[in-house]
C-alpha cells in the first residue's frame, strides 16, 4: 500500500509540473482516486492548490503589461505576457458561457478569449484583428478549463503580425486560429 502511495505521489508530482492548471476533480479522474486523497497527497508534498499555483506562474513570468485593452477587457485570466512573443490565458466555462440545453460552450467565448489574447500580445497600443480563421477542434463543456496559448509567428507581405493562438482542454486542443492583427506604430515588433 505504501509504495502504490509512493508511486502516485510521483506520478501526480510528474503531472502537476507538466500541466500547473489541472485540477484536484481532474486529478482524480486520472488517478482513480477521490479529491481528499489528492488534497492530502499534495499537503504531503507541499504542491499548493490551483489558485496559489496560478498566482505563483503569474507573478513569476509575467513582467509586462497589455499595451492594447484594458486587462479587464481579456476574456480569460492572463497568466502570462512577453510581448511581441507569447502570452497564456485561462479560462473556466461556467453555466454563463454555455447553452443551457446541452452544457456546451458557446463558441464566441472560445472565439473572444482567443481573439482577446492575441490583441494583448501585441506590443502597441492600437492592435486590431484585420483577418482569422478559425477551427474549432471539439466541443467545450461547463466546468472545464480552456487555456490559450498564443505565439507570435511573423508578419504578413502587408506587415501585419500573424498571432497564432491554440485552446485547449487537458492538453487536448479544442480550438486553434490564426490572427492577423493591424498595429499602428512603425515599430512592427521582432518575431
Amino acid at each position: 500500500m505504501k509504495r502504490n502511495k509512493q508511486e502516485r505521489q510521483a506520478r501526480l508530482q510528474e503531472k502537476i509540473e507538466q500541466m500547473p492548471f489541472i485540477t484536484d476533480e481532474e486529478l482524480a479522474k486520472t488517478f482513480g482516486v477521490s479529491i481528499q486523497t489528492i488534497r492530502l497527497d499534495r499537503m504531503e508534498l507541499s504542491i499548493p492548490e490551483l489558485r496559489e499555483r496560478i498566482k505563483s506562474v503569474a507573478t513569476n513570468q509575467w513582467n509586462e503589461t497589455v499595451k492594447a485593452l484594458p486587462l479587464d477587457e481579456v476574456i480569460g485570466e492572463v497568466i502570462d505576457l512577453e510581448l511581441d512573443q507569447k502570452a497564456i490565458s485561462i479560462l473556466d466555462i461556467r453555466e454563463e458561457h454555455v447553452f443551457s440545453r446541452n452544457r456546451i460552450a458557446r463558441g464566441h467565448h472560445l472565439f473572444a478569449q482567443a481573439n482577446s489574447l492575441a490583441v494583448a500580445v501585441i506590443n502597441d497600443e492600437l492592435a486590431l484583428t484585420a483577418k482569422s480563421e478559425l477551427q474549432f477542434k471539439r466541443q467545450v463543456k461547463q466546468g472545464e478549463r480552456v487555456v490559450a496559448k498564443a505565439s507570435v509567428e511573423g508578419h504578413d507581405e502587408k506587415g501585419r503580425t500573424i498571432v497564432n493562438v491554440v485552446s485547449s482542454v487537458e492538453s487536448e486542443t479544442v480550438f486553434s486560429g490564426e490572427f492577423i492583427m493591424y498595429r499602428s506604430n512603425e515599430h512592427k515588433g521582432e518575431s
